[in-house]
């Protein structure tokens, strides 16, 4: 086929506009699918997202923008979704070419709310895609750091190394630093629950709580994920490592966290409603925690912060005495 492109990202967020301007450093040519035909429309014209990190200029001439999805599809051969996972089942009902033989990561933190299932799942069972080739990409990494060309860190996890290893190389450069894992369930369940602990983190901020505090909630928190990942996919990995540690550090305490934002708002009174209207972007740990709460219902691990933030947005119970009982179930 005329004009292959080897990778391709789909989403017109913050992190899909950041993995374009990765990619862009070292690839001929990257395809990119977005929704908003106005935000295409700018690109080429004006060379940067309207919307998201506006200050990545992009060179349109390294770009093969499209609104159409079937269009990018077919022309690459690595797909890296960047969709927010309550848009991705209803954006891939428009698919009506196959994707069968293409590479799959996700850059996606949550699940498809739709099956209750992380992506790399939801392709394996709604798609037949073999989990050879289904990867993931997880942090720590801040779309807006990305833009600032600070030093950064990523992990690509596929259980096909060789598939990681390719991903890895076009994704590293000065600033961005890779390294590979076959922890593909792992790391992205990891991915989706860091989300719903920087929500606490951010209700506990909201709600007065201070740096003590925060370090114990943190603390149990890696903990609590070990636990709950170790019942949906148990094999041997160290939890410290970055893309569990690392990444939930970061979205825990970052100003740049979307979901500590959110959670901030929560314990500062706002309805989940308004703190979802007066954010321009998705707090991915916001359709995670029902998910997860309901998959933990069925694995019953020990989530006592999984169930605190659950209580506040789901069951609409007071933040101040849920955090207050949360505080005596941590050590």
């Amino acid at each position: 086929m005329e004009d292959r492109l080897k990778f391709a990202v789909f989403g017109g967020g913050s992190w899909a506009t950041a993995l374009v301007k990765i990619l862009t450093e070292k690839e001929q040519k990257v395809g990119w699918y977005m929704r908003s035909v106005y935000a295409k429309e700018h690109l080429i014209h004006q060379g940067h997202n309207p919307n998201y990190i506006s200050s990545v200029e992009f060179d349109v001439s390294k770009l093969f923008l499209s609104n159409d999805l079937n269009e990018v599809v077919e022309k690459a051969d690595c797909l890296i979704f960047a969709i927010p996972s309550a848009f991705l089942f209803d954006e891939l009902q428009k698919l009506t070419v196959s994707l069968q033989d293409k590479v799959i990561f996700s850059a996606i933190k949550g699940i498809v709310p739709q099956t209750s299932l992380i992506v790399g799942e939801h392709f394996h069972t709604q798609y037949n895609i073999p989990y050879d080739y289904i990867g993931v990409i997880t942090g720590p990494c801040h779309a807006e750091e990305v833009a600032l060309e600070r030093l950064s860190y990523l992990t690509i996890a596929c259980s096909d190394k060789g598939k990681a290893k390719n991903l890895a190389k076009a994704l590293s450069n000065d600033y961005i630093k890779t390294k590979i894992s076959d922890d593909i369930i792992g790391t992205e369940y990891a991915a989706m629950l860091k989300n719903i602990y920087a929500i606490a983190a951010g209700i506990a901020h909201g709600l007065g709580y201070g740096d003590n505090f925060q370090s114990v909630l943190m603390s149990n928190a890696i903990r609590e994920m070990k636990k709950f990942i170790r019942k949906v996919h148990k094999m041997k990995r160290n939890i410290n490592n970055s893309a569990y540690l690392g990444d939930l550090l970061v979205t825990g305490y970052s100003v740049f966290s979307r979901n500590r934002m959110f959670g901030n708002m929560i314990g500062k009174g706002y309805t989940v409603k308004s703190a979802m209207m007066e954010m321009s972007m998705v707090a991915e740990g916001y359709y995670a925690t029902k998910s997860a709460w309901q998959i933990n219902q069925k694995n019953q691990a020990k989530t006592p912060i999984l169930n605190a933030v659950y209580e506040v947005l789901y069951e609409d119970k007071n933040a101040k005495k849920v955090f207050q009982k949360l505080t005596e179930a941590l050590d």
